[in-house]
C-alpha cells in the first residue's frame, strides 16, 4: 500500500473563491492544499488578512505543501533582478505564514543561462533560509529549456546548496521529451512535492500546454511506473492534483476535487 498522501492544487479549481478551495480541499478528503500567491493577494486586495487564510487551512487539518509561484528571478540582472527579488521575498514571506515548507520557483520560459540561473538559484535559497521558506525550482516541459529533471538537476548542483529541490509531475516530463524513468536519479529530499495528473494523446506532445492535462488515469502515462519510481527513492510525502482545464473550472468545485480524488486513489491504490 503506498504511503503518498492527497493533496489538492488550487489551480484544478482555479476560478473558486481561495477560502472556499480550503473548504472544499478539507470536505473532498485531501490532507492538503497548494495555494497560489495571485489568490492569496486578491484575498488580501479584497480585505482580508494573511492569518484569516492560515486560519482556514488550520481549523480544515489541512498542509500547505507548496504556495505558488516565484517567477522572473531565473536570469533577469539589475534593476529587473532586483524588482523580482523583492516580490519573491514578499510571497516568500506570504509562504512562510501559511506554513509552507516551499515555494515554487519557475523557469524563465525561453532560452536559459544555467549558470546565471543557479547563482540566483543559491541567492533565492539563502532569501529562503532568512523567512524558513525553501524555494523549489520547476522545471516546465513547454519551456525552450529547463524542461526535464536532468536540466533541474544541472541547475541545482551548479547552485552548490543541499537544500536544493525540484517538482516533478507527469505532464512536464512528457512535455519536454524526457523519460520517466530520469526520476531514479533524484533523492527522496530533492523532490519538494510531487504533482499528478495525465496526458492526453492528442494534441501532439510537442504542442501540448497546460489546459490539455487530464486526470489520473485518463490519459496515456504510465503512471503506475511514475508511482513505482517515487516509491524507489523513497518519496513518500504529497501527491498533489494539478489541472488548469476551464471545462473543470466550469463545474461544481465539490464535484471536480471527489472525483479527481477518487481517480488517484484508483491509480495509486489500484
Amino acid at each position: 500500500m503506498s504511503n503518498l498522501k492527497y493533496c489538492l492544487n488550487a489551480s484544478t479549481i482555479m476560478t473558486t473563491p481561495i477560502m472556499l478551495q480550503i473548504e472544499v480541499a478539507a470536505k473532498a478528503g485531501y490532507e492538503a492544499i497548494e495555494l497560489w500567491h495571485d489568490h492569496i493577494d486578491v484575498y488580501l486586495r479584497d480585505g482580508g488578512e494573511l492569518s484569516d487564510i492560515r486560519k482556514a487551512v488550520d481549523d480544515h487539518g489541512l498542509a500547505v505543501p507548496t504556495t505558488i509561484y516565484l517567477g522572473d528571478w531565473f536570469d533577469t540582472t539589475g534593476a529587473e533582478y532586483e524588482r523580482a527579488l523583492d516580490e519573491c521575498r514578499r510571497r516568500l514571506d506570504q509562504s512562510a505564514a501559511l506554513g509552507a515548507p516551499h515555494a515554487i520557483a519557475g523557469p524563465p520560459g525561453g532560452t536559459a543561462d544555467y549558470e546565471l540561473g543557479a547563482q540566483h538559484y543559491r541567492e533565492l535559497l539563502e532569501i529562503g533560509t532568512e523567512v524558513g521558506v525553501k524555494p523549489s525550482m520547476e522545471f516546465l516541459g513547454f519551456v525552450d529549456q529547463l524542461n526535464t529533471i536532468e536540466d533541474a538537476l544541472e541547475v541545482m548542483e551548479k547552485s552548490g546548496r543541499d537544500d536544493a529541490t525540484t517538482i516533478l509531475d507527469p505532464f512536464h516530463i512528457f512535455r519536454g521529451g524526457g523519460s520517466v524513468e530520469s526520476i531514479a536519479k533524484l533523492t527522496q529530499a530533492q523532490i519538494a512535492v510531487s504533482h499528478f495528473n495525465d496526458t492526453p494523446t492528442e494534441p501532439p506532445r510537442e504542442v501540448q500546454h497546460d489546459k490539455d492535462r487530464v486526470m489520473p488515469g485518463d490519459g496515456h502515462f504510465d503512471l503506475k511506473r511514475y508511482i513505482e519510481l517515487l516509491g524507489q527513492v523513497g518519496y513518500n510525502r504529497f501527491l498533489s492534483l494539478e489541472l488548469f482545464r476551464e471545462d473543470l473550472w466550469a463545474r461544481d468545485p465539490m464535484e471536480v476535487a471527489i472525483v479527481g480524488l477518487d481517480k488517484m486513489r484508483t491509480v495509486v491504490e489500484g
